[in-house]
């Protein structure tokens, strides 16, 4: 059975090149109407579906003259902003026929680092789904800087479906998959039609971008790294054509492509995420005993934390170190700064006569990744 057919939560990723003719920087309406005929398929067997599109500066370029030269980066979130209302209007004409209703969502960087913004969006997404919408993402172009961006969708397509819990990401490209080599270029290249592990050989035949299109800022190369991201967070990704009428039909009629599998089970994916993607908002420290307690698999209690450093949130990522300072785990916490500090060394059943409420330990075992090494330390 094809990944598609079998997927309960689809995210799909739709690139500039796809949604935009190159020619007339306007909206290719062809390709669109099959797409959304394709899509309103999945949704009437009763899959979800998610949309990272691209296209708002590409749009933009063509309504405010700026289409044959490269652009600053005043003008491209100028474009950015000229653009995205026009991309809205083409995916809400194309779904209104099929009774699909789209929603705009627009993140940064910080919308899926920072843990209260990102637990914000997920509830938004996830809202959106239950409400049978289906979400159209974008990044932000409009307040990105080159510094603090995605920098291509298809990383930011891994994002959300690692906010969604999504069980398949597809990332429509202008070729089959991957190959040994590009295509283009190499007629001796190989297709991968499958790949279990993205080893340092595989990321090595990602190439760059197709420039020759003229839109878009993303290669197979940014292509492998978003498969890494949402392989981690337990999502298959499936990369196919995308340039052909209703592409996703012949995905599932066996077109060419290539199946990248998930390496975790979801809750070791979150972990995952816990350890390597949230900017941590502070510091716990522990005594001895909570430490061999942490890398037992246990939650942190109150009674164990020693010292609170940094100002967060509750939820936030902080890091937990050992008295000699060395970074032990990462986990959320249940409590933000004052009160964490307010609990230091009570016993579980002395925090509600303290705080006036108790949201049980620190960190729960199930919030909490320890650090490369630590399971075995100690």
């Amino acid at each position: 059975m094809s990944p598609l057919a079998g997927a309960r939560l689809i995210v799909i990723k739709v690139g500039s090149a796809l949604l935009v003719d190159a020619d007339t920087g306007a909206v290719d309406r062809v390709w669109l109407t099959a797409f959304a005929a394709d899509l309103a398929r999945l949704r009437a067997r009763g899959q979800r579906v998610a949309l990272v599109s691209s296209g708002a500066v590409a749009l933009g370029r063509a309504r405010l003259g700026l289409r044959r030269r490269a652009l600053s980066l005043a003008e491209k979130q100028a474009a950015a902003a000229a653009g995205q209302s026009l991309l809205m209007r083409a995916w809400e004409e194309s779904l209104e026929p099929h009774d699909l209703r789209a929603a705009q969502i627009l993140l940064t960087p910080d919308d899926t680092e920072v843990r209260r913004r990102f637990l914000n969006a997920r509830a938004t997404l996830e809202t959106l789904l239950d409400l049978g919408a289906i979400p159209v993402v974008n990044e932000n172009d409009t307040v990105a800087t080159e510094e603090l961006r995605y920098g291509d969708n298809d990383r930011l397509a891994a994002r959300v479906a690692q906010m969604t819990g999504a069980d398949l990401l597809v990332l429509l490209s202008d070729v089959e998959g991957l190959y040994t080599a590009d295509p283009r270029r190499s007629p001796d290249a190989r297709h991968l039609p499958r790949i279990t592990t993205i080893t340092a050989e595989i990321e090595a035949m990602g190439g760059e971008a197709n420039h020759a299109a003229g839109v878009g800022s993303g290669g197979m190369k940014t292509k492998i790294a978003a498969a890494r991201m949402a392989a981690a967070a337990g999502c298959a990704t499936l990369i196919g054509l995308g340039g052909v009428p209703a592409p996703l039909q012949a995905l599932e009629d066996g077109a060419l492509c290539t199946l990248i599998d998930p390496v975790d089970t979801p809750a070791a994916a979150y972990k995952t995420w816990i350890a390597g993607s949230l900017a941590p908002q502070g510091v716990v420290v522990v005594d001895d005993g909570a430490a061999r307690a942490l890398r037992a698999g246990k939650s942190l209690l109150a009674a164990g934390a020693r010292a609170v450093e940094g100002r967060f949130g509750k939820g936030d990522a902080v890091v937990v170190r050992d008295g000699r300072g060395r970074e032990i785990a990462r986990g959320l916490t249940r409590y933000d700064a004052a009160d964490a500090v307010a609990i230091l060394g009570l016993r579980s059943g002395d925090i509600e006569a303290t705080l006036g409420w108790a949201a049980g330990p620190l960190i729960h075992a199930d919030d909490l990744a320890l650090a490369h090494g630590e399971a075995e330390a100690g």
